[in-house]
């Protein structure tokens, strides 16, 4: 690397002259040389002058540098240019690389950008959880705006009663120094679309009540509708006689002055002699019917919530069973599969590998590269397992590994590997230089690695340096 184009294309980039900096750190390294460091701040520039492709580009070299990390970071960078240069759907990859990240300190940033992605999708569930996701981070210092896009997404799946509790919990986290009048608008547009006229007023109100707001043509319908609705609501209220006769005990479902029943509820008729000669006796008898249809009715919500609680009961012994018996989610044949097919891609292997170890690298090293792997026997428990399993090598031969695990929640990850001999042929991965004995050979590896955090910012034109 050329240490003095970086350090002048470094200085330019403080100093905000993006063209400089562009200039000096595509001359601080070769075209083949890879360094994070270098294409990371790159990336940054060409986001600032808005050249989204190049960025993008930048962030992809960056990522190739595994020294440097801060894949969080880069990932999330490389989904808001894909975003920005019109590829909502390549988008998504990386960002969900972000934020399964567990050293990036921010994640909601990515959920951020994934919601936005989905929306230009066209996809508004999983943009709703994606502004979800954020606004729960408690990484991120104002959920404000997560919540007001939740409550969007909501409203246009059909959810008003949700986009209602969504916007009044974005005022909840707003703070008195934030314009709070959009939020207002919003919540008053979703208790119309509740039907709650009265409390639509009032958030229409709150918006407009300093003057400097001004609500959309939309906005300003909903709060002519939600007015006259309420005007319609006043001018039907009782009168002062109606009041009275309520008070009266005249207040039934029919009108007693109307013996036929306008109302539709018809009154009994004299001729029906069978109203007026019913005994004592009878009345007693219909009382203890009634008495037990109550009762019936009042006793089957017990039954239900008593059938659901031994349900979860059942679930939740079978649950436990299986956890002490070593089961888990996702299986250890799973796990260790996955484990080997990251390798071949060249994923991230830290996912699979249990933060107990002391050196994560040892574990990666001893796995071979694009081996198909078959596993012969677990040996399971409640808190470790072990996986017995044979990998065909990509250059003939085999080799029998022996994989340690220790639970992680209800899944597994690794904790050791080690390498039996190796029969048919003895072979050299790409990724790993050993040699294989007639003995056991033993890796054993515990710990985890823990990457740099950076900070971005949430526009499209923000980056992580």
């Amino acid at each position: 690397m050329n240490q003095q184009a970086f350090e002048a294309g470094k200085a330019a980039y403080q100093q905000g002259d993006w063209l400089g900096a562009v200039s000096k750190l595509s001359d601080a390294k070769l075209p083949s040389e890879v360094s994070g460091k270098v294409d990371h701040m790159l990336g940054n520039a060409y986001m600032k002058l808005g050249q989204y492709a190049s960025a993008a580009a930048s962030y992809q070299s960056a990522l190739l540098d595994q020294s440097y990390g801060k894949v969080g970071a880069l990932s999330c960078n490389l989904g808001r240019a894909l975003l920005a240069s019109g590829k909502p759907s390549e988008a998504i990859a990386p960002l969900n690389s972000a934020v399964a990240d567990r050293t990036y300190p921010t994640p909601y940033k990515a959920y951020m950008v994934m919601g936005s992605a989905y929306e230009r999708l066209g996809d508004v569930r999983n943009a709703g959880i994606a502004y979800r996701n954020a606004a729960i981070d408690e990484s991120n210092p104002n959920p404000s705006k997560a919540l007001c896009n939740l409550g969007s997404c909501f409203i246009r799946l059909g959810r008003p009663v949700d986009a209602v509790e969504a916007y009044r919990t974005a005022l909840d986290f707003s703070t008195p120094l934030q314009n709070q009048n959009q939020v207002y608008c919003d919540l008053g547009l979703a208790y119309v679309a509740a039907n709650r006229m009265s409390e639509a007023v009032d958030a229409f109100n709150h918006a407009t009540a300093d003057g400097t707001f001004r609500l959309s043509p939309e906005a300003q319908a909903s709060y002519d509708a939600a007015r006259k609705a309420m005007a319609q609501i006043a001018s039907k209220r009782p009168s002062d006689t109606d009041a009275l006769l309520a008070a009266a005990g005249y207040g039934g479902s029919y009108d007693p002055l109307d013996p036929t029943g306008a109302s539709g509820e018809l009154m009994p008729s004299a001729d029906d002699t069978g109203f007026f000669s019913v005994s004592e006796e009878d009345l007693v008898e219909q009382e203890k019917k009634e008495r037990k249809v109550r009762r019936k009715h009042k006793h089957r919500g017990l039954k239900i919530f008593l059938t659901i609680l031994i349900i979860l009961v059942i679930i939740g012994g079978a649950g436990a069973y299986a956890y002490y018996r070593g089961y888990g989610w996702p299986t250890q044949q799973t796990v260790v599969e996955e484990l080997f097919s990251a390798k071949t891609s060249g994923g991230d292997m830290s996912a699979y590998i249990s933060d107990s170890a002391a050196d994560a690298s040892a574990i990666e090293s001893a796995i071979p590269s694009s081996a198909s792997v078959t596993v012969n026997s677990v040996d399971q428990s409640m808190s470790s397992s072990t996986v017995y399993v044979t990998a065909t090598l990509s250059s003939g031969g085999t080799q029998d590994f022996t994989i340690t695990m220790v639970r992680d929640g209800i899944s597994w990850k690794v904790s050791a590997v080690s390498t039996s001999g190796s029969s048919s042929s003895t072979t050299t991965n790409s990724s790993t230089t050993s040699s294989t004995t007639t003995g056991s050979t033993s890796t054993t590896t515990t710990g985890s690695t823990s990457g740099s955090t950076t900070t971005d910012s949430s526009s499209s034109s923000s980056t992580e340096g």
